[in-house]
């Protein structure tokens, strides 16, 4: 039985995220790059996260991620929303909650992701939160 990839897409891991995370395959769209990155946020992809992050915005090490990424327990991903980010697409958005728990309390994380094209792959470029 194959595991189920934590995105929520139903696919199995193996034929969802993986290949992303292993750089066999690039994002197609901006919604396939942010369930990839919340999938490796929730097995803690480190390296992964920050290759997908806009040179321009990310933290200067992968390192800079792991408390957070370590300390939550990620249980659900809902897309609320998606704006452009298509195959064809230089830009897109994608309004998403992330759910979790962290410290034994269930919490979620609602935000509008904004992606771009960076050397021709899809990449997170920043976000605002609720």
């Amino acid at each position: 039985m194959e595991n189920n990839c934590p995105c929520g897409t139903g696919r199995a891991y193996a034929d969802c995220c993986e290949p992303l995370h292993k750089g066999l395959k690039q994002a197609e769209t901006a919604e396939q790059l942010m369930r990839s990155r919340y999938s490796a946020y929730a097995l803690c992809l480190l390296d992964y996260l920050h290759f997908s992050h806009h040179p321009d915005k990310r933290a200067a090490s992968p390192e800079a991620l792991r408390e957070w990424a370590e300390a939550a327990t990620f249980t659900g991903l809902e897309i609320v929303s998606t704006s452009l980010g298509g195959p064809d697409d230089k830009i897109g958005k994608v309004a998403f909650k992330a759910h979790y728990r962290e410290g034994g309390r269930k919490q979620i994380l609602q935000e509008t992701s904004r992606f771009r094209r960076y050397q021709g792959r899809w990449v997170y470029y920043d976000g605002s939160f609720k």
